[in-house]
């Protein structure tokens, strides 16, 4: 099948969140599958030229793209994925991507990915590809199903392709004006299948107008049907039920492999895990805490804002620190979280050790170190950190929502089915004593029961994480997408 994806942000050219790690190994994994797969992204001006070997493609030259009856010059770039021949090619308009970051409040950030999924046709138009699925990602590309139905539905290259809309956070729905119809040069009568608070959300656009939905997890696909998860998106989808489907991201198992992660001092592997008992003892001398075999190490890598779940963490703090475990935290948010982990970290130096910022040799060496993993996300579409624990021997502590749900199976739930199924701890309810219990929960076990620990550490460590099997799914639904666009 010839796909194409268009994304907003992809691994390594440019990140702000879990969709670009999707963007950047998806692709690589579908062309092992026989597929002939295209990536479209902006050319942000904090793209390295140089580095990724990008190429203007003379071929296409400029293309006049309209946004709010204005004709746009476009340029197009191409360079190809790391590590494969999946070309990427770079939509350049200095004017709406030359910012200094992917995301910004400017008044115009509907007009920047307006461009971006016109642009996106337009570039297909004159390298003559035919995709047979256009797989488009979140609000910033929500408006392309209905624009190839709308305004480029002239052509009749297109007939045949379908689209196929991927939420990966359905709180963040592309809102805005319905100046937006005049923007897009969208027909009037097209409003309904947009108007959200009597403006305008692009991402009802890719909901109602795709042939397939798909988001990063069975678990969140179901909960987004709900009140509590849809964020008023709910109805829409539940229109679409029968074509919503949940699919697990994947990992990078060549970036994240214990074997021979470079940012780690000491590698180890399933058969051969005392290496990681050295770097959580490394870890603990870096940071001047004291190293205690026998005494469990808590990593948190996140941001801390309260959908992680860090208002839980606050509620039961008390509890938590008479427990008799370390902590290392790493990430940046929200003023209040910061200012509570530094605070602890000052006032329990020997328990506690806070980093605020990002630092990904320290991320890589958390996940390795640590006994156990937290996140109690009060949502998560799918989550990547617990993959990651489990890859690295590392215990995942969550909450059972999400992808957390569909990957970390708790101990005492689990066991009865078989001791090959558990690799965790989870809790249901969203509150500090549930979120206590399962902490609490873990430690006890990693004192006391040594040969269950070391069962659920290789439970995690054989689990196949990478993108292969989610890639073969991706590939159904295309599919599956194409064969609706064809009745």
């Amino acid at each position: 099948m010839n796909i194409a994806i268009a994304a907003s942000e992809c691994v390594p050219f440019a990140k702000a969140g879990g969709l670009a790690d999707v963007a950047g190994a998806l692709p690589k994994y579908l062309r092992t599958l026989g597929c002939d797969v295209k990536v479209f992204l902006p050319k942000y001006n904090t793209i390295d030229e140089s580095k990724y070997d990008l190429h203007y493609e003379y071929a296409i030259g400029e293309i006049p793209v309209r946004v709010a009856g204005a004709a746009w010059p476009v340029h197009v770039s191409r360079a190809n994925l790391p590590g494969s021949d999946v070309p990427v090619y770079f939509i350049d308009c200095p004017h709406f991507f030359h910012r200094g970051r992917i995301y910004t409040n400017d008044f115009d950030e509907d007009g920047r990915f307006i461009l971006f999924s016109k642009a996106v046709i337009e570039t297909l138009q004159r390298l003559q590809w035919v995709p047979d699925v256009i797989h488009c990602n979140d609000w910033q590309t929500g408006l392309l199903p209905l624009l190839l139905k709308d305004n480029y539905s002239w052509d009749r290259m297109f007939d045949g392709t379908a689209t196929l809309y991927s939420i990966h956070n359905i709180g963040y729905q592309g809102l805005f004006g319905k100046s937006v119809m005049d923007i897009a040069e969208i027909r009037p009568d097209r409003f309904s299948a947009l108007e959200m608070h009597g403006g305008v959300s692009m991402m009802k656009g890719g909901i109602l107008s795709a042939e397939i939905i798909t988001t990063v997890s069975e678990t969140y696909a179901q909960e987004i049907l709900t009140p509590e998860y849809g964020a008023g998106m709910e109805s829409y989808l539940l229109m679409r039920r029968d074509d919503l489907h949940g699919v697990l991201n994947g990992i990078d198992t060549e970036v994240w492999n214990p074997e021979t992660d470079p940012h780690l001092p000491h590698h180890y592997s399933k058969e051969n895990p005392g290496g990681k008992y050295l770097n959580k003892k490394n870890l603990l001398e870096k940071v001047g805490m004291p190293y205690d075999a026998a005494r469990p190490l808590i990593g948190i890598v996140s941001r801390l804002v309260a959908q992680k779940g860090f208002d839980l963490i606050a509620e039961t703090f008390n509890s938590l620190m008479e427990l008799d475990a370390q902590w290392v935290i790493l990430g940046s948010g929200e003023d209040r979280y910061e200012r509570m982990f530094t605070a602890i970290h000052h006032a329990l130096p020997h328990k506690v050790w806070t980093y605020i910022g990002f630092n990904n040799e320290l991320a890589h060496l958390i996940e390795a170190a640590s006994d156990m993993f937290l996140m109690p996300s009060r949502y998560e579409p799918c989550g990547l950190n617990q993959m990651y624990s489990l890859r690295y021997g590392t215990i995942p502590i969550v909450r059972k929502t999400g992808g957390l749900a569909d990957t970390v199976h708790d101990w005492h739930e689990f066991q009865s089915f078989g001791s090959d199924e558990v690799n965790g701890f989870s809790f249901n309810d969203a509150a500090g004593y549930a979120l206590a219990d399962a902490v609490g929960r873990a430690v006890e076990m990693y004192d006391s029961n040594k040969p269950a620990w070391h069962q659920m550490m290789m439970n995690g460590m054989n689990a196949d994480l990478s993108w292969d099997a989610s890639a073969k799914k991706y590939v159904k639904l295309y599919e599956m997408a194409a064969g609706k666009r064809g009745t």
